[in-house]
């Protein structure tokens, strides 16, 4: 009896790990499920809600801002547009992506869909204008994240950095990345303040035809205005416009502040302002005879926006006003 006893306590215990056994494996399931589920997103977009599950790995950028975001949070895209006047991506970007080559993708207004198919993306960043038949075609590759349209403002960046990072899962760095401009732009501030630099300053940007007065409410203005500068567009730019109509070099009074910015976008632009500074019209500018004329990359401080861009601007603010 005691022999039967000792195999039914035998049995009974190896039952007992049998059953222990299938609870701990049903555990570590259930605890994966869980943390999919926990990295499984629903994002609000321009075209609804978008759901995104993990960390993807293939990822397409569709517009610059995207991409500025992307690789700020760590990831490098597979493929890109280029940026406005360029025929690769803006300058300040290659600085970040070393022997990496993206796949370019057309133009932010002309993007072609089948380069992107043939990236075989589980993720497309898209901007905030991308057309509806556009939109149709990308969904069906691979989710896509377009930003809800917002009314134009310098801060905007933040949000659509904000969106991307959370498609891409990378919220930590992105926030990270905010952070770090705002921190860089304070103490650029306190610099220009503990050196006396200041005053009213516009943004130009100079194209073959003419100068275009840039929106006080862009991006790069944004920045000059949180360093401190008073920031001004003449009362020239329409309401829902990013820049005024072109200027005649007469007409360039109206933008004569103690600062400008000079933006041009490509070698076009700076043999425009080449011939420029040959006229008298130019010459008699307050800013001019100043020296307060700074030179800055049109394709960086008129087009593109993130948070590298925002540091590579902070840059050249110091750069240029702290020398």
């Amino acid at each position: 009896m005691r022999v039967k006893t000792t195999l039914f306590k035998t049995r009974s215990m190896s039952a007992i790990f049998i059953k222990s056994g299938c609870l701990g494996m049903l555990c570590m399931l259930l605890s994966a499920l869980v943390a999919g589920t926990a990295q499984a997103r629903t994002l609000e977009t321009a075209f609804g809600d978008v759901d995104i599950e993990g960390t993807p790995e293939r990822v397409v950028t569709l517009y610059e801002g995207a991409l500025d975001a992307a690789v700020a949070a760590g990831v490098t895209p597979l493929g890109a547009v280029t940026t406005r006047g360029g025929d690769n991506v803006a300058g300040y970007i290659e600085a970040h992506l070393g022997e990496n080559l993206l796949a370019i993708m057309g133009v932010v207004r002309e993007i072609n869909i089948e380069a992107v198919l043939a990236q075989q993306p589980d993720l497309i960043l898209a901007p905030a204008q991308l057309s509806d038949e556009q939109y149709q075609l990308l969904s069906r590759i691979a989710p896509t994240v377009v930003p809800l349209t917002q009314p134009l403002a310098s801060d905007n960046w933040k949000d659509e950095a904000r969106l991307y990072g959370e498609a891409l899962n990378r919220q930590a760095a992105i926030a990270e990345a905010i952070e770090a401009v705002e921190d860089r732009a304070a103490e650029v501030a306190e610099a220009l303040e503990k050196a006396d630099v200041g005053g009213s300053t516009f943004l130009v940007r100079w194209m073959p035809g003419g100068p275009m007065v840039m929106s006080e409410n862009l991006f790069a203005a944004g920045l000059l205005a949180q360093v401190g500068l008073d920031v001004q567009d003449g009362g020239l730019i329409g309401e829902r416009g990013v820049h005024s109509d072109v200027l005649s070099l007469e007409n360039l009074s109206q933008v004569d502040g103690d600062w400008l910015f000079l933006a041009t976008l490509n070698e076009d632009g700076q043999a425009a302002v080449d011939a420029a500074k040959q006229s008298s019209a130019f010459t008699r500018l307050n800013v001019v005879q100043q020296d307060h004329v700074v030179p800055v990359d049109g394709q960086l401080w008129t087009s593109a926006n993130g948070p590298l861009a925002a540091q590579a601007i902070l840059d050249d603010i110091e750069a240029a006003l702290l020398p």
